[in-house]
């Protein structure tokens, strides 16, 4: 499951059974830690899904800033009301990224807040696959 842990919504994408492909799924609304994670989790649950590969927002010289540090600790209390593994993924410019293909789809503004936090957690689950696909690859 792909995450893109935003401070008003939290966009989740699925992969296929082949982990070849990321398909959005939904956009949570953001409320307390513990209502977040209970709808996260339940999610998790109802999908068998096998790890989260977390959007870890980067600034673009590559440090950490008070988001990445604000994603880290929202893992790092999930990780202990679960077993389910997970991996940061370097989410540098994927809503950018995403928008630009919706506005170039010609997909209107209202639209586009509704999809773009599910469509950036798929963004970042097929970074993840497409690496982890790839011959002789290393996921670190």
């Amino acid at each position: 499951m792909g995450i893109d842990l935003g401070t008003k919504t939290i966009g989740l994408a699925l992969s296929d059974v082949e982990r070849s492909l990321a398909t959005p799924l939904e956009t949570l609304k953001r409320s307390k830690f513990s209502a977040d994670a209970a709808k996260l989790l339940a999610r998790a649950k109802e999908f068998d899904v096998a790890a989260l590969v977390v959007g870890l927002p980067l600034n673009m010289d590559g440090s950490e800033g008070p988001r990445a540090q604000s994603t880290r600790a929202f893992v790092r209390n999930l990780g202990a009301l679960t077993a389910i593994p997970f991996i940061f993924w370097d989410e540098r410019l994927s809503t950018a990224a995403v928008t630009r293909a919706l506005i170039a789809q010609d997909v209107s503004r209202a639209k586009r807040a509704e999809v773009v936090d599910r469509m950036a957690a798929a963004y970042i689950l097929q970074g993840a696959l497409d690496r982890l696909n790839r011959p002789h690859s290393i996921v670190t």
